[in-house]
């Protein structure tokens, strides 16, 4: 089967995406290569979408998600491998190779590691890039989140809540974070924040024993939650030169990439906002343009 259009990604842009498509009457695939909600899923709180005062990003993911299965659009839980362009472009998967006249990339961005020796080996093993994931299983324990941002600040407080202590660790000297968050963060009595402040070495072989600081100060801590920003997971799209040297897709005012017939939205894409709010909507006006084009086309 040829489909319409493809979307590679199941957060924001790609559920945006996908519900124009389908209600537009395309013939529509949706590809995920771990849950419906992408990144939704590994954050704690969310404040700032629309219809949603108050909500967690696992509950706005399921609302996604629901969303999705009413419409009854097509989706394959399928880690994208590699993408082929032209005329019909072709999305191999692990196991399997899906066709489409056109394609949406919403892939999203991933955490980005600290780059410290033995980092990959200690993961789930007291490094956790996801604090709604992994906060319980340190219960009554001592931690750290390294950054200085909205995610790092909202996860510290989210983790206070739960552990005996936490130690922020931020490399500068003020923080970059919402004032309203960095107040509130301060007002927990079990929070210690280090400023001026870098990770330089991780204590343990087969699990975290603690951390040195600034190359002296060792903190013993069962895990160190990391929120240094993030970074574009797209891989599979080396081989199209569509991206920046980070990359980022670069895209044209309709989300077109430089591949014709190739789309991309959401966070996977270059732009200054990273916003579910935006992911959202560059999903649905990239949708609508392929849309325009498979109609124009019949």
């Amino acid at each position: 089967m040829i489909y319409d259009l493809i979307i590679v990604g199941l957060g924001p842009a790609g559920v945006g995406a996908a519900i124009y498509a389908k209600r537009s009457g395309l013939n529509v695939l949706c590809l995920e290569a771990e849950a419906p909600g992408g990144l939704l899923n590994k954050i704690n709180t969310v404040d700032n979408y629309l219809g949603f005062p108050h909500t967690t990003g696992p509950e706005l993911a399921v609302q996604l998600f629901q969303q999705i299965t009413k419409l009854e659009i097509p989706y394959k839980i399928k880690k994208v491998t590699e993408i082929e362009a032209g005329e019909i472009k072709k999305v191999h998967c692990d196991d399997e190779v899906f066709e489409a006249k056109y394609i949406i990339v919403a892939s999203g961005r991933k955490a980005r590691k600290l780059g410290l020796k033995n980092e990959a080996n200690l993961v789930n093993k007291g490094i956790s890039y996801c604090a709604i994931c992994d906060a319980a299983l340190y219960k009554g324990k001592d931690v750290a989140v390294v950054g200085g941002g909205n995610s790092a600040i909202e996860e510290a407080i989210y983790i206070a809540k739960l552990v005996n202590k936490v130690y922020l660790i931020h490399r500068r000297d003020e923080f970059r974070a919402d004032e309203k968050l960095v107040n509130d963060l301060k007002a927990l009595p079990n929070v210690e924040i280090l400023y001026n402040s870098n990770v330089t070495e991780l204590i343990g072989e087969d699990k975290l024993e603690g951390i040195i600081v600034n190359g002296d100060k060792k903190l013993d801590v069962a895990c160190l939650f990391t929120y240094v920003g993030y970074e574009p997971e797209g891989d599979f799209l080396s081989e199209l030169g569509i991206t920046d040297e980070k990359g980022y897709i670069i895209v044209d005012e309709n989300y077109q990439s430089k591949a014709d017939g190739i789309y991309a939205a959401g966070d996977a894409i270059l732009k200054k906002v990273y916003q579910i709010v935006t992911a959202a909507s560059e999903g649905a006006v990239a949708a609508l343009e392929v849309v325009r084009r498979v109609k124009n086309n019949k």
